[in-house]
């Protein structure tokens, strides 16, 4: 069946629904019943008014798994007279949409229809198979809805983007879950009020909070509650908090190891360290793991983390987060967490340097100026004995100042090249160690200037 095909319309749960589960069958018919993203869809908001003119532009929805967008093109084939095709971008690719194309093209020429394609997961589409759509788009034949989970800034062609009008739906909240719970319960033909049922407050308010925003969860695990509990003597079945429980275990965590949820949580995880809260910092690393994050991914955040925002405020920072990766390999989980927590506690509550950026400000001076020669006293002295044995003139060698030779190993002497005087890119820090070796070094040069 197509997925915007309309379903059998009985009287009863047994016409048309009885195979499907419930979270498809309470898949919301029409605007009206669409819950969530009033942003969006709300009462005089721009995607209600174009729904109900009837005047639908291209459009792409993006938001987080679970948060309605195949629901909202789901609505928007009911609500507007227009043909609607489907193509799955996992799936389908060019040699489908040629298909739909030439359908459309006919339909256009026979009723004047216009015909909407519904692209689900369409980041999956690369560059050529993205801008195949858009002479299509140009020339009116299709209007395209696109779903997508990514952000469309980094996953959509320009060309495309241009072309059509961006809808961000955010999570559901725990509030629009229950809304669709009770109807479920209520709802004779398509939900559970066929069955006589009892649902505690709380029981309802778990199933709420453990789907987390995922209405399809919920609703699963509210008709597995419903079909798997016996009823009572009186034929009633009654769901209480532990039935909910049993029925929903684990809490959904919304991430996407490949989505902007990736992006953000890592974002979250790093700034919560560089802030220096490490409370915050062991929440946001454990969303990810929650979530199913590569616990490698967040060790290597954190080596980087060691060098780029502690740096030789406490140098030794990198060996810490290196030796509590290294336990890790050898241990697993669930063990593993200790060494993850050792590392994210160690790198918030260390005193916090960012001097290790100077690499790139002397990358940047030399890709615009080039590199200057190296000065002769500092070049290779076997080079420079050969050149003054065959060329007749000094060894530039010579030069050179050995600063194990002189006290405290160092010795004022210059070594950038002839064009740089008195250029300075690496800045001290204030924390940590990094003042004691600031002082160590102006002690050594300022005894050498005496």
């Amino acid at each position: 069946m197509d997925l915007f095909e309309k379903e059998n319309s009985g009287n009863s749960l047994n016409e048309g629904y009885e195979d499907q589960p419930l979270a498809t069958r309470m898949r919301p018919q029409s605007l009206d019943e669409f819950v969530g993203q009033e942003h969006l869809v709300g009462e005089g908001k721009m995607l209600n008014r174009m729904i109900k003119s009837g005047v639908i532009g291209s459009l792409v929805f993006y938001g987080p798994p679970s948060s309605g967008k195949t629901t909202l093109a789901h609505v928007i084939s009911r609500e507007i007279d227009a043909r609607f095709e489907v193509i799955n971008a996992v799936l389908d690719g060019i040699k489908e949409l040629r298909k739909v194309v030439t359908k459309a093209e006919h339909q256009k020429k026979a009723t004047g229809k216009k015909t909407i394609l519904f692209v689900d997961e369409i980041h999956r589409w690369n560059k050529a198979q993205q801008d195949a759509l858009l002479p299509h788009l140009e020339s009116g034949v299709l209007t395209l809805v696109g779903a997508t989970t990514e952000n469309p800034f980094y996953s959509l062609v320009s060309p495309l983007l241009s072309r059509c009008q961006l809808f961000e739906l955010y999570p559901l909240t725990k509030e629009d879950v229950v809304v669709m719970l009770h109807r479920a319960l209520k709802d004779e033909e398509r939900g559970l009020g066929y069955i006589d049922i009892t649902v505690s407050d709380k029981a309802l308010d778990h199933l709420a909070d453990y789907a987390g925003g995922d209405i399809r969860n919920a609703l699963n695990a509210l008709e597995v509650a419903a079909l798997s509990t016996p009823k009572s003597e009186d034929g009633r079945v009654e769901i209480t908090l532990e039935i909910a429980r049993q029925s929903i275990q684990k809490r959904s965590v919304r991430y996407d190891r490949t989505g902007d949820e990736h992006y953000h949580y890592a974002s979250a995880f790093i700034k919560s360290m560089r802030g220096s809260d490490p409370d915050a910092a062991l929440y946001w690393m454990n969303a990810m793991l929650e979530g199913g994050e590569d616990p490698q991914f967040i060790f290597r955040r954190m080596l980087i983390f060691a060098s780029e925002d502690v740096g030789m405020a406490d140098p030794y920072a990198i060996t810490v987060v290196h030796s509590a990766q290294e336990a890790f390999l050898k241990t697993g989980m669930p063990e593993g967490f200790y060494f993850l927590s050792h590392a994210c506690i160690f790198l918030s509550i260390s005193p916090k340097s960012n001097s290790t950026k100077a690499v790139f400000e002397i990358n940047s001076e030399i890709k615009k100026k080039g590199v200057g020669d190296v000065p002769s006293h500092l070049r290779d002295k076997t080079a420079n004995k050969l050149a003054s044995m065959y060329l007749d003139h000094k060894n530039a060698s010579d030069d050179y100042k050995y600063p194990h030779s002189y006290p405290r190993h160092w010795v004022r002497q210059k070594y950038l090249p002839d064009s740089y005087d008195d250029c300075s890119w690496f800045e001290f820090g204030t924390e940590g160690r990094e003042p004691i070796l600031r002082k160590r070094l102006e002690e050594i040069k300022k005894s050498k200037e005496k």
